[in-house]
């Protein structure tokens, strides 16, 4: 059975690595990395989606699946493998970042784009890859791998995040018993907190681009303030600024609204179609966007899966424990075939 491990409890000679007590030099991200191709693939007749290459092109493919829904891959996505030795994809996915129309939400869902990653895998003429995904990107991970799992040589999967409406119920209104101040600009201007995801989903999707840039302004300013264990503040200054953050939380809360996985749907009912494939689960103990009682979930289904907590982490892939835990996992990868 696959290890637990809490490092908080954890005691150098238990792991592998020396515990919080005892911590070693953080791991760094490789160096940046310029893509070697890139190019737009249409997946219907509305969206395109933009998709990317480096690495080595002779290396393993390993995809990497970005957070949100909507958020978009970065730069620092690229920077989290062995460039010599893997052929990193990465894509944005339906409405997102360099994709296009961006901020669209027709045809938008979690099944539409489990779709469009194998097509992308079909494109680039890849028989299997491992799977990289956080946050939402671990749901997309999930579902691709129930879907496809003989396409996954493995996952590596961080603040697990099951769509679920308890999830969603905690975004909206639960992470204020943490970030009170910061969830009292988010919810001002609504009298009734169990109106405050309708309120957003209409504001965001408002013909008013006042309105729609203002509600993401605050949706965005609500997210950053409770995403990092080290407090952050992100400046928006710029209109393309204004429409990516639009896009995002446009996305988020349309998906939150009307696309919560229900219960009878879970994606924990088919662990059993993964089980088999190797997997890591990576969590940050303090992650108040995916609080760690999903990862939990998940792991109860899925024991065989390694479980790595990160006990001075939270949900930010750059928070320096996780970002050494997760690089550790993409190095433990290689050995998979």
């Amino acid at each position: 059975m696959a290890k637990q491990i809490d490092l908080s409890l954890a005691t150098p000679k238990s792991l592998s690595y020396a515990s919080a007590l005892h911590p070693r030099p953080m791991r760094e991200l490789f160096p940046p990395l310029t893509p070697y191709s890139q190019g737009f693939l249409s997946v219907d007749e509305t969206h395109t989606i933009y998709w990317e290459q480096s690495g080595n092109p002779d290396g393993v493919p390993i995809l990497v699946l970005h957070g949100g829904p909507g958020a978009g891959a970065t730069a620092s996505h690229r920077r989290f493998f062995d460039p010599e030795f893997y052929r990193i994809v990465i894509f944005d996915q339906r409405g997102a970042g360099r994709s296009h129309p961006l901020g669209s939400l027709k045809n938008n869902s979690l099944t539409y784009l489990v779709g469009d990653m194998d097509l992308l895998r079909r494109h680039l003429r890849i028989d299997r890859w491992h799977l990289f995904g956080g946050s939402w990107g671990s749901t997309l991970s999930l579902a691709y791998a129930i879907a496809y799992p003989q396409h996954c040589i493995s996952m590596i999967l961080r603040s697990i995040f099951l769509m679920e409406q308890s999830e969603v119920d905690w975004y909206m209104t639960g992470m204020k018993n943490i970030f009170p101040e910061s969830w009292e600009d988010f919810a001002r201007g609504v009298t009734d907190e169990k109106d405050l995801l309708t309120s957003y989903h209409t504001r965001l999707t408002s013909h008013d681009d006042r309105i729609a840039i203002e509600a993401a302004m605050q949706w965005n300013a609500y997210e950053t303030a409770c995403a990092s264990f080290f407090p952050q503040k992100e400046t928006i200054t710029s209109d393309d600024q204004r429409y990516y953050a639009l896009a995002m939380a446009k996305i988020e809360a349309h998906y939150f609204y009307t696309q919560a996985i229900p219960d009878s749907k879970s994606l924990l009912n088919d662990i059993d179609k993964i089980r088999s494939i190797p997997a890591s689960i990576i969590q940050g103990r303090y992650d108040i966007i995916c609080p760690m009682i999903s990862a939990n979930r998940l792991h109860g289904a899925w024991p065989e899966a390694d479980y790595v907590i990160v006990p001075d982490a939270g949900h930010s892939f750059l928070d320096p424990t996780l970002r050494t835990r997760l690089i550790e996992a993409t190095e433990s990868a290689k050995s998979l075939k």
